[in-house]
C-alpha cells in the first residue's frame, strides 16, 4: 500500500533531514520531487498544486528556516498536510450507526469494485465488533447469480440474508426487506444494489429511486483503489447524483501508487470511511488520515499493528508458547504455532510496514525478502513431519529430510533452513533463561531472524536482526 510513493517521499524527505540547514532552494527543489512523486502516484492534479502550494508556504517560513532540526520540520509539515488531505485529525469513525433501528445502508458502485464482497464485510465487523443484528438483502437483479452470491457469503459470515424471490424487481425486494428488517428486530439492514460497467444514467436513475425508498442512513461509495483517476471520477459522479455519506476503498493493499486515497476526500469533500486490505472476511480496517499518513512517511502504525494482534492473536495460545520457551522448551509444535498466529494478523509486507522504521530497515537489506509464501512452505514442511518429530527435532536425520522435503513439495536443503531457524531459537531462548527470562528478550530480537516469513541475505550483509 503506497509502496512507489513512500519510497519517493521517502527518499526526497531523508535528504532534507540530513543537511544541518535549508534553503528556500533547498525546500523549492524537494517539493519539485514531492510534485513528482504525487503526480507518478496519480493524484489528481488539482489536489497535487494545493498540497504543494501549502506545504511550500509553510516549509519556506522563519520558523522552520531558523529551527535547530529544519529538515525534521518539514517532515511535520508534510506529514500534516498529507492528514488535512486524507480527512483531517477527527478520529476515524467507520460506519455510522447513529440512527433509529433498523438503520439503513446503501451500497453503490461500479460493477467489479467488489460491492458484494464488502457489503459482507462490513455486515461481519457490525456483527463482531458492534454486536449488531444484521439483515443483507441483494438488489441485483442483473448480475447472473449476484443474490446466490450475497447467500453464500452471508453463510460464510453468519449473517441472515433476505430470502430469494425469484422475479421480484429491485423495488420490490427493497421493501420487502425494510419490512423484514422491521419484524425480525435487526439492527441493521444492508441493500446491496446492481453496479454497472460504466457510470450511466439508467443506472443512476434506478439507484437514486431506491435511495429515496430506503432513506438510508448511510450511501457508502464502493470504489477500486487499483483504477486510479478513474475512482476519483466514479466518486465525484455518484456524489453527484447521489449524494454518498461516505466511501470504502477496496485492493488498497495491491494498490502501490495511492492516488484514489490521496485524491477522494479533497475531490468528493466526502470521507473515506473504511479501506479493504485483503481477501479474508475481516481484511477491513477503519480509515485513519493519521495512521495513513505515518505509513506513507515510513512513520509506521504501530497502533493499528497492536490492535489488530489484540483482534487476532490468541492471548492463551501465545502465553502458553512464550512461557514454553522461556523455559528453554520450544519445539515444531510451538514453531507452527507461531507461524499461524502470524499468518492471521494478514500480508507480512504490511506488518512490517507498520513498524516505525522497519520498512526502512527492509529496504537497505540488499537481498532480504519478506515473502508470506514462506510462511506457508514453513508450514508445509513442519506439517509434513510426524507427530514424534514435531515433539523432538533431534530425530530428523538423513532419511527423514528427504521424506519431509518430498511430502512438502520443498528441498532437504530447505528443510535443512528450517531446522537451523528452530535449533537457533532453541539455542537463544535458552540464554534468555540463563540470563534472566524475559528482561533478555531485547538481546533476542537483535541476535535472530526467527520472526516467520524472514528470508536473510547471504553473507553478513543487512541489519542485525535479520543476519543468519
Amino acid at each position: 500500500m503506497f509502496q512507489n510513493l513512500s519510497e519517493r517521499l521517502g527518499q526526497v524527505l531523508t535528504r532534507l533531514t540530513k543537511r544541518g540547514a535549508l534553503s528556500a532552494s533547498d525546500v523549492a527543489e524537494a517539493m519539485r520531487e514531492v510534485r513528482v512523486a504525487l503526480l507518478e502516484a496519480d493524484v489528481a492534479l488539482p489536489v497535487v498544486k494545493d498540497f504543494i502550494d501549502k506545504v511550500s508556504a509553510e516549509a519556506v517560513g522563519e520558523k522552520v528556516i531558523k529551527s535547530v532540526t529544519p529538515g525534521q520540520m518539514v517532515v511535520k509539515i508534510v506529514h500534516d498536510a498529507l492528514v488535512e488531505m486524507l480527512g483531517g485529525t477527527a478520529p476515524a469513525e467507520g460506519v455510522d450507526l447513529a440512527a433509529p433501528i433498523p438503520v439503513a445502508i446503501l451500497m453503490v458502485g461500479l460493477q467489479g469494485s467488489g460491492k458484494t464482497t464488502t457489503t459482507a464485510k462490513i455486515a461481519n465487523r457490525l456483527m463482531t465488533k458492534n454486536r449488531k443484528k444484521v439483515l443483507l438483502v441483494s438488489l441485483d437483479t442483473y448480475r447472473p447469480a449476484a443474490q446466490e452470491q450475497l447467500a453464500i457469503l452471508g453463510r460464510q459470515v453468519a449473517v441472515e440474508t433476505l430470502p430469494i424471490v425469484s422475479g421480484q424487481m429491485p423495488i420490490d425486494i427493497a421493501k420487502r426487506g425494510l419490512d423484514e428488517a422491521r419484524k425480525g428486530g435487526f439492527d441493521v439492514v444492508m441493500f446491496d444494489t446492481a453496479g454497472r460497467t460504466t457510470v450511466d444514467d439508467e443506472m443512476m436513475a434506478e439507484v437514486a429511486a431506491l435511495r429515496d425508498l430506503i432513506k438510508p442512513h448511510e450511501v457508502l461509495l464502493v470504489s477500486d483503489a487499483m483504477i486510479g483517476q478513474d475512482a476519483v471520477a466514479t466518486a465525484k459522479a455518484f456524489n453527484d447524483r447521489l449524494a454518498v455519506t461516505g466511501i470504502v476503498l477496496t485492493r488498497v493493499d495491491g494498490d502501490a501508487r495511492g492516488g484514489a486515497a490521496l485524491s477522494m476526500r479533497a475531490v468528493t469533500g466526502k470521507p473515506i470511511k473504511l479501506i479493504g486490505v485483503g481477501e479474508k472476511v475481516d481484511a477491513l480496517d477503519v480509515f485513519d488520515p493519521s495512521r495513513i499518513a505515518g505509513r506513507i512517511l515510513g512513520m509506521g502504525d504501530i497502533v493499528s499493528l497492536v490492535e489488530r494482534a489484540a483482534e487476532t492473536v490468541d492471548k492463551e495460545e501465545a502465553e502458553r508458547v512464550a512461557l514454553r520457551m522461556m523455559e528453554g522448551q520450544f519445539d515444531f509444535n510451538d514453531m507452527l504455532s507461531q507461524i499461524r498466529q502470524v499468518q492471521k494478523m494478514g500480508d507480512l509486507k504490511g506488518l512490517m510496514g507498520m513498524i516505525p522504521g522497519l520498512s526502512n530497515a527492509l529496504k537497505q537489506a540488499k537481498g532480504l525478502n519478506v515473502d508470506d509464501k514462506v510462511v506457508k512452505r514453513q508450514e508445509a514442511m513442519i506439517l509434513s513431519m510426524t507427530p514424534k518429530e514435531r515433539r523432538n527435532p533431534d530425530l530428523i536425520k538423513a532419511s527423514r529430510k528427504q521424506r519431509i522435503a518430498t511430502g512438502s513439495g520443498m528441498s532437504v536443503a530447505d528443510v535443512n533452513k528450517l531446522l537451523k531457524q528452530h535449533a537457533d531459537m532453541s539455542t537463544m531462548m535458552k540464554r534468555i533463561k540463563k540470563m534472566g527470562g524475559p528482561s533478555a528478550m531485547g538481546a533476542m530480537i537483535n541476535r535472530m531472524g526467527g520472526l516467520p516469513g524472514l528470508q536473510a541475505p547471504r553473507g553478513p550483509g543487512g541489519p542485525p536482526m535479520f543476519r543468519r
